[in-house]
């Protein structure tokens, strides 16, 4: 059964569901074949998260067989989904004790912190959620502890172990006024055992914010506020002042904090604190899946506070010397003068504070005072331009890594903070049955004691109950009180008559038990992550789209691309086809050509013909157009008579060899004889009848 808030069991249709993004749970990894084997698979019929209460929940050595990892551990599908966490897993600090230390969960160290979480359904944009872990109630958080806190079972009792180790509770208070009990099962300063010498058993008591650490007493800094047992001291900043009476082993403590309305934020101010915001990451941690968060870091302003020793603020290194000067004085240590134009300490933002809120404490009942008002508040600072210019850049470069949460990540406020001391322990109460209930208005008391005549003021218990109760009835001491006189009967009207209870209705309870926090936060809780789902469907969607745009595009470039590879392709084939053609058209002009050559020359007779000495060829072997110019213009064409070459005919000439070629002069060897030369003609006459002569050569003649 679970207890009010929690969530429900999903349907057995969901459980064997699950989601196929994997890789969307970081630090997943798959094991091997040789670690599934030593894995023990799930025995049919357990249930899915026993209560660590259980006593079956812890057989043989303390190993929970539910806790065992499922064959997978990359693929989400494969996880139960689960609405309760796995752990812890109880381990007896000896044999037969009531402590425990708890295992398989994920305790909270400097600079980090896990809460449970559980894998979504399908169909949901976020892989995972947050979950509750058994028992489902306002106890001591199993992860928000220092490890040497030991715990019973049920969350409500602490015991330390070895200096001051701390606790807090598993829901913060943010606003509101709220009360529980805290009972002194060892403490006080009393030793530790019969032989021990030590310092003894102490407890610490008070509300301290996520920023105080764990390994510390509460009141170390200005993030917790807390009560000393062995003085009765208040303590913040670790600077105990005079608050109330002492404290020790059975006394019970009541814890009383009132916080104003949470502030809205400002809508128009994107960096604005008071915005929710969750930096965190689903991973796997033995076997569990949990969010790991960064732990919203100690603030430069409130670190500053607790430097009140006046020491220098250089940071330059001054040599040691325990050598005097000439007048005795030892030299000055003080680091070098800061320059006058130079701040010493860079500008400091300003600690908002909570108006109207305070802190009180009971013992066994009575109030000891307001021990705390105005108290700081919980939000974080505003980032410095410097914070800002460093997360943006982190952001452009892509940097996947955890980052600083300069928003309200819901679980920011006030929790109950215990510290014990060695072997101190202690029962938590919170509600809604204490054994020394407060009045219902706790502020009209405190104020009432913060008055300047409260110290004639007496708080009288209520007669006849086992339980020292404090009413909201006080009667001043030497306060002269006429009776009131009936008008009708003219008597004096009865104490009795003039009670609350019969005069006036009941008072209105102003405050509430600290039980009924924890169902209220994890709603908180489960409304942020209806918010985060909705804003994560809506980057998928984002996603998506951007997806398709960019797919969109990467298919017009590779139509584009293709579209340019076949013009390319084209035109280079095209290139190619052209250089075909013209290399068949050349190839062509240059057949035609010799064709024509040779039909050109193929009626010319060959028989005697043969080119002249020194004539030059022409293309295809042929005779040139153009003779070359006569030797009659150099020398004699003939031989004179009686030589050794001379004969009746004349050696052949340009004249006779163009006769020949179709060309009719008249002359053979028949007709020799000799013609009267003409001695008046002159060489003007001999070069127009060779002319005359070439240019028959151009005219085709058969010969005869």
């Amino acid at each position: 059964m679970h207890a009010e808030g929690s969530s429900p069991p999903p349907p057995e249709s969901i459980l064997t569901g699950g989601l196929g993004a994997g890789t969307l749970l970081q630090n997943a990894a798959t094991t091997t074949s040789a670690q599934s084997r030593n894995k023990r698979k799930r025995p049919a019929g357990t249930a899915a998260s026993p209560a660590p209460s259980d006593v079956n929940s812890n057989p043989g050595n303390g190993t929970n067989p539910t806790d065992l990892l499922v064959t997978s551990r990359a693929d989400l599908s494969s996880r139960p989904i689960l609405t309760i966490s796995r752990g812890p897993v109880f381990v007896p600090v000896a044999e037969g004790s009531e402590w425990f230390k708890t295992e398989m969960i994920g305790v909270n160290r400097i600079g980090y912190r896990y809460i449970p979480a559980g894998i979504n359904p399908p169909g949901h944009a976020a892989p995972c959620r947050t979950i509750e872990s058994n028992p489902t109630s306002f106890r001591v958080s199993w992860e928000d502890r220092s490890p040497l806190i030991k715990v019973t079972k049920d969350g409500l009792s602490l015991a330390g172990f070895k200096g001051f180790r701390s606790a807090r509770c598993n829901a913060p208070m943010r606003e509101g006024k709220w009360y529980m009990e805290v009972k002194v099962l060892h403490g006080g300063g009393e030793p530790t055992s019969e032989d021990s010498r030590g310092d003894g058993a102490h407890v610490r008591l008070g509300w301290g914010r996520r920023e105080s650490p764990l390994n510390a007493p509460v009141g170390l800094d200005g993030y917790s506020y807390g009560y000393r047992d062995k003085t009765g001291d208040k303590v913040t900043l670790s600077r105990p002042r005079p608050y109330g009476r002492p404290f020790g082993t059975g006394d019970v403590i009541g814890m009383y904090i009132s916080l104003p309305p949470r502030r809205q934020p400002n809508k128009k101010d994107p960096h604005d604190p008071a915005h929710l915001k969750r930096e965190r990451i689903p991973i796997d941690l033995k076997g569990q899946e949990v969010f790991e968060i960064l732990e919203y870091p100690q603030s430069k302003e409130m670190t500053t506070l607790m430097d009140y020793s006046g020491k220098t603020t250089s940071s330059a290194s001054v040599p040691s010397s325990n050598k005097k000067a000439v007048n005795g004085k030892l030299p000055d240590r003080s680091g070098p003068s800061v320059p006058s134009n130079k701040t010493a300490t860079p500008t400091l933002r300003s600690l908002p504070a909570l108006p109207g809120s305070r802190i009180a404490f009971f013992v066994n009942g009575e109030p000891q005072g307001i021990a705390f008002q105005d108290i700081y508040d919980y939000l974080p600072l505003r980032q410095t331009e410097t914070q800002k210019a460093n997360s943006r850049k982190r952001t452009r470069e892509g940097v996947k890594e955890h980052r600083e949460n300069p928003f309200d990540d819901g679980t920011l406020g006030y929790y109950p903070f215990i510290s014990l001391f060695n072997d101190a322990s202690v029962r938590l109460n919170p509600g809604p049955d204490f054994d020394f209930p407060p009045p219902d208005d706790i502020d009209a008391v405190l104020d009432d004691l913060a008055s300047p005549n409260a110290k004639n003021t007496v708080l009288i218990p209520t007669p006849g109950s086992p339980r020292s109760s404090l009413l909201d009835l006080s009667i001043t001491k030497e306060q002269d009180v006429k009776p009131e006189i009936d008008p009708a009967s003219k008597e004096p009207i009865s104490a009795s008559a003039l009670s609350p209870s019969s005069q006036h209705a009941p008072l209105k309870r102003t405050w509430r038990p600290a039980c009924e926090r924890y169902p209220e936060f994890m709603q908180e809780e489960w409304a942020f992550d209806a918010l985060e789902e909705e804003d994560a469907k809506v980057e998928l969607a984002k996603y998506a789209a951007a997806e398709k745009a960019e797919e969109e595009k990467r298919k017009q470039r590779e139509k584009k691309r293709q579209q340019a590879e076949a013009r390319r392709k084209a035109k280079k084939e095209a290139a190619l086809a052209q250089q075909v053609v013209d290399a068949a058209v050349i190839e062509e002009e240059k057949e035609r050509g010799r064709a024509a050559e040779r039909e050109r020359y193929s009626s010319l007779p060959l028989s005697g013909v043969f080119p002249l000495p020194g004539t030059l060829y022409g293309p295809g072997g042929h005779f040139p157009a153009h003779p070359s110019p006569s030797p009659l213009r150099h020398f004699t064409a003939f031989e004179p008579e009686g030589s050794v070459e001379y004969e009746n005919s004349p050696a052949p000439t340009y004249i006779s060899f163009s006769e020949h070629l179709g060309g009719q002069s008249g002359y053979t060897s028949e007709n020799h004889e000799q013609e009267p030369v003409d001695h008046d003609l002159d060489d003007l006459d001999v070069d127009q009848d060779i002319e005359a002569l070439m240019g028959s050569r151009s005219r085709s003649r058969t010969p005869a």
